[in-house]
């Protein structure tokens, strides 16, 4: 069952206003997306499941930048969660939503619960599905929009200890470039994200990892790439891969793989994990 907890009530509310949707709004990307949004002037409807941490989080935004911030809590993997959302926001002007809440573990698939199933396919599924199609809609009659997906450059490849997420972020991506072609006539573009990894807790790398792949490179700080992300959302562009020099670089090194040396890769990055 879904929870939801909110700290105004957003059905109360008819604002000519033009909010931006953020799921997985507290921490990591979401955040950056939240504040990057609100420091343009849109008012935020900031979405997790974590209440405490959220209420926190609008709070600090909505002072640091004088824009109204609805802390929005509930738990997006259930199945009527894009519902609830979307009918809590209905008497709202919702011109942009930032599909971004995810989960990451590294782990044998066989070796993990079959809840985690549910959960992912939930969540970067089912959910982001139902959010892209409600919100679009809704959209069409306001005249346009941006729709921002966040897939991932895993999902052009495949690797062992994150099977779910590879194919989830796979169909993220796909799904996106297929709905901008049904929406994009209606002035509303639905955008596929494409990152490499980036400079967050969400893959529990150690810090010392992760300070060395920001020096590298070959991870990107979260502000800079939410920067670049928006940036081609509101050019309408289909896909964005920030950093694509590098990125597809990377990607097509783990394409052209040989198997002896994703296995021999997959134990070492075990011994990274926290």
């Amino acid at each position: 069952m879904v929870v939801a907890h909110i700290e105004t009530s957003i059905s109360s509310i008819v604002n000519p206003k033009s909010f931006a949707v953020v799921t997985g709004a507290c921490s990591g990307i979401g955040l950056e997306f939240a504040k990057e949004l609100a420091s343009r002037g849109y008012p935020i409807v900031a979405v997790s499941n974590k209440a405490k941490e959220l209420t926190q989080v609008s709070n600090q935004i909505s002072c640091q930048h004088k824009v109204e911030v609805i802390p929005f809590c509930i738990d997006l993997s259930e199945t009527n969660a894009a519902q609830v959302l979307f009918e809590c926001c209905k008497d709202l002007r919702v011109d942009v939503v930032i599909n971004n809440a995810g989960v990451f573990s590294f782990a044998d698939l066989s070796m993990r619960p079959l809840s985690d199933i549910d959960l992912v396919t939930g969540l970067q599924i089912n959910t982001l599905t139902k959010i892209s199609l409600l919100f679009g809609e809704k959209m069409k009659a306001q005249g346009g929009g941006y729709i921002l997906n966040s897939s991932s450059m895993a999902g052009y490849f495949s690797f062992p200890g994150i099977a779910l997420y590879n194919a989830s972020k796979s169909y993220v991506r796909v799904l996106s470039k297929s709905l901008w072609y049904e929406y994009i006539p209606y002035n509303i573009s639905i955008t596929a994200l494409c990152p490499g990894a980036v400079a967050t807790t969400l893959y529990g790398l150690k810090p010392s990892l992760m300070k060395l792949g920001v020096r590298l490179g070959i991870i990107s700080r979260p502000e800079k790439m939410v920067k670049k992300a928006l940036r081609g959302m509101f050019k309408r562009k289909r896909v964005v891969m920030p950093y694509p020099l590098v990125n597809r670089f990377i990607q097509l090194f783990v394409q052209m793989l040989p198997s002896f040396m994703v296995k021999f890769a997959y134990k070492k990055l075990k011994r990274f994990q926290k």
